[in-house]
């Protein structure tokens, strides 16, 4: 069975005319003319598009790389455990300047982080200088972490990226310390987007991730996912494996959430977020949606429904199958939770929803996620 991992953390193929990137192919007089250089003999002719591809990964790296820093933290032993030493975690993190903020901060992922002391955490950069975080924000629900540090002198950032720009098959390049390899890069492509059907365990409850097939191992979370023009596009997270070790698989936090979460934790010290007070089927098979009534897999199949919730004043029921938010098509459970997750409290919705082989329109109030969770584990 497949892992799906979090913790500290291919083949490049061309396709199309192999005269568009070899123009000296199939012309005999031109391949014997060879220039030679200090590397050997080259073809003559306009630049090898491969040799630009690679000059801008080259180009890219030196730029992202000094943004690039390597943490250590030091955490007490795990509950229900029979060690008794502290734990020394190790992962990768992002140097960033943010709109509006004076100083610099990095991002990282919750879980190389949490449990441990602002003086248990120290941050290498990569000219060797070490830091450690004057103020700590951390958000367990997305697996993100902002550390803010102090320094008088000029450090190199990386800048923050729309994620809603990117599209699959993009080129990207991996950022981060592998092994404790720090200033290591990879590179790959997006592979899927909304990523959401990815279990975690733990907190982790907010889930829409980028899907990458650059290579991210043990030490890599909490480094960046850079697209082609140099902008941080995603937070590397996790990744699927057999063995613990990079397979192809692996998943990057989206910046545009990453930059959602930070301006509310640096608002207001923690995110807050919208519920309804219920139990999703976590995956709608095809037999049930056929059951149902659908043609296909869609939207989210509600299980159960909460007393005195949001979502038992809207009307909702078990086997109703929620298939818009406002103008909004409901993909997954995943992102229905996300959806709401994202709206304001006490905002008015509409829902359009499945029942009876039917869709109805029912309207609910979102409530606050904070105040409820201590009597839900599903929203």
């Amino acid at each position: 069975m497949k892992k799906f991992l979090a913790f500290g953390f291919g083949v490049l193929a061309i396709f199309g005319s192999a005269h568009a990137f070899f123009p000296n192919l199939g012309n005999p007089a031109a391949a014997q003319s060879p220039v030679v250089g200090e590397g050997g003999p080259f073809p003559e002719g306009p630049r090898d598009p491969l040799m630009a591809l690679s000059d801008r990964f080259e180009t890219i790296a030196q730029k992202v790389l000094p943004a690039v820093v390597s943490i250590e933290a030091i955490k007490p032993p795990k509950a229900n455990s029979n060690r008794t030493k502290p734990i020394e975690e190790s992962g990768s993190g992002v140097l960033v300047k943010l709109d509006g903020k004076a100083g610099y901060y990095v991002i990282t992922n919750n879980h190389v982080i949490s449990q441990a002391r602002n003086d248990q955490i120290t941050i290498h950069l990569a000219d060797g200088r070490i830091f450690r975080p004057i103020q700590v924000w951390t958000d367990p629900e997305t697996d993100i972490a902002l550390m803010a540090i102090e320094s008088n002198n000029a450090l190199p950032t990386a800048p923050l990226g729309n994620s809603d720009n990117v599209r699959v098959g993009r080129w990207v390049l991996a950022f981060g310390s592998p092994f404790g390899l720090a200033q290591t890069v990879t590179h790959g492509i997006i592979s899927a987007r909304d990523r959401g059907q990815v279990s975690l365990g733990g907190t982790i409850r907010i889930k829409e991730f980028l899907q990458t097939d650059a290579a991210i191992n043990p030490g890599s979370s909490g480094g960046a996912l850079v697209d082609m023009t140099g902008h941080v596009i995603g937070i590397n997270t996790a990744i699927a494996s057999h063995n613990g070790s990079n397979s192809g698989v692996a998943f990057a936090i989206p910046s545009n959430l990453v930059k959602r979460v930070i301006v509310q934790m640096m608002a207001q010290g923690q995110v807050q977020r919208g519920f309804l007070g219920m139990q999703l089927a976590q995956g709608f098979e095809p037999n049930e949606a056929l059951r149902l009534g659908l043609e296909r897999v869609q939207g989210a199949l509600v299980e159960k429904v909460y007393p005195d919730t949001p979502a038992s004043s809207a009307g909702l029921r078990p086997n109703d199958v929620i298939l818009q938010i406002e103008s909004v098509a409901v993909r997954n459970e995943n992102h229905l939770i996300n959806l709401i997750s994202n709206l304001p409290i006490g905002q008015r919705i509409r829902m359009q929803v499945w029942r009876d082989r039917n869709t109805s329109t029912l309207e609910a109030v979102v409530g606050d996620w904070a105040k409820a969770q201590t009597r839900f584990k599903a929203d």
